[in-house]
Formats: C-alpha cells, sequence, structure tokens
C-alpha cells in the first residue's frame, strides 16, 4: 500500500488523539466520513495503525527512576542477539530496546520504582547468562520534552 497525502495526515491527526470520532477525523483531513473511515481500516489491516492507547502520566502516580542503559554483548553471532532480545522482552521494566551503531549494542530504557530495582534487575541479567559484556548506565534527572508523535508531515512530504 503506497500511503497519499491524506493517509499521511489521518496518521497524523490518530497519533495526536486516538480517541476522536470519525466525523471529527473526517472534517480534519476535508474527507467525507465514509471515505475517511475506509481509509483508517485499511491503514489498521495493513499495520500502519499497530494500536490504540492512553499516555499516563507516570509523575502522578508516583516516585520512578528512568534509566538509558548501553549494553555491550560477548559475542556478536545471530543467535546472541536472538538470546538477548528473548530475555529482554521479558523484563517488564524495560520499555525500550534498540540495537544501535557505535562502541555499544544496546540502547535499553528503563522505567523503575528506584535505583535498587533497577541494580536488582540489572545483576539478574548478567547471571542468567544471556550474554552481556558491559554495560553503561544513565539515570535521567529531569525529561524536559517527551514527545508522543512522530513527525509524519515532514517526514513523509506527499
Amino acid at each position: 500500500m503506497k500511503l497519499d497525502r491524506i493517509d499521511v495526515r489521518i496518521l497524523n491527526a490518530l497519533q495526536t488523539n486516538g480517541r476522536m470520532t470519525n466525523v471529527e477525523l473526517s472534517e480534519m483531513v476535508n474527507l467525507s466520513p465514509g471515505p475517511c473511515l475506509r481509509r483508517v481500516q485499511k491503514l489498521q489491516a495493513e499495520c500502519y495503525i499497530e494500536g490504540y492507547s492512553a499516555r499516563v502520566n507516570i509523575g502522578k502516580l508516583g516516585q520512578t527512576l528512568t534509566v538509558f542503559t548501553e549494553i555491550t554483548l560477548k559475542s556478536h553471532r545471530q543467535f546472541d542477539f536472538a538470546r538477548f532480545l528473548t530475555a529482554i522482552e521479558k523484563v517488564d521494566q524495560v520499555i525500550e530496546c534498540h540495537l544501535v551503531s557505535g562502541g555499544y549494542d544496546y540502547l535499553v530504557k528503563f522505567v523503575t520504582a528506584g535505583i535498587g530495582e533497577y541494580q536488582t534487575l540489572m545483576e539478574q541479567l548478567i547471571d542468567s547468562e544471556i550474554g552481556i559484556d558491559k554495560y553503561f548506565s544513565f539515570v535521567v534527572l529531569k525529561s524536559p520534552l517527551i514527545k508522543g508523535h512522530l513527525p509524519l508531515a515532514s517526514l513523509f512530504q506527499q
């Protein structure tokens, strides 16, 4: 499926407010409700839309700790990467994991109840023999900017 400018506008609008009605969305993208709904359904069927969720204000829930961790594996065979990912996917406190280029293999984002929980998690991961050679932790002190949407209009100009 090749996206056109209307599809991109639909995606852009929905990532900003996934709870808007089809009528509101159709007005926003200058399309009648029927064709707009069919486009949304096609975008869902083609997996351009993976789902809908609520952004939770974690600061209102209580104190947490966010840590970015650079992880280097001992070996770089396909099996080693697969073993690591299988294990890391099971850790609820891991909310992002990126395979990156440069001086380490993965950049992992943890959100934990505190430094003690984070350290326990890292010790468990090291002890579980999933191939971690070394890791470096970067504790987030403050997050002055977090965007919940992608810049679709500038990425995919039609």
